[in-house]
């Protein structure tokens, strides 16, 4: 099954404008924050594409609608991120 055919509609790579972080955060709340945005962004483009649950959203299938929607290759971390989302988005 190939991922990228289940979508109908081009997905927008930030639905949001970005906004900067503020300044004096430890750098681990950083990466924290990015990482739950980017992990946001990619449950929202799988509800878009059809994957409802988490055994839904293998790690391939989150990484190629990363790439479709323009953003970098998730970490495993950042996949079971998703997962999650979605288990709680059910």
């Amino acid at each position: 099954m190939a991922p990228a055919t289940l979508m109908t509609k081009p997905l927008p790579a930030h639905p949001l404008p970005k906004k900067p972080l503020p300044a004096g955060w430890p750098r681990e709340r950083y990466e924290s924050h990015n990482r739950r945005l980017k992990a946001m962004r990619l449950a929202i483009a799988l509800l878009d594409t059809g994957a409802h649950s988490p055994d839904q959203a293998p790690n391939g299938r989150i990484r190629t609608v990363a790439e479709a929607i323009g953003v970098h290759r998730p970490s495993d971390t950042t996949c079971r991120l998703v997962r999650a989302l979605l288990y709680d988005n059910c």
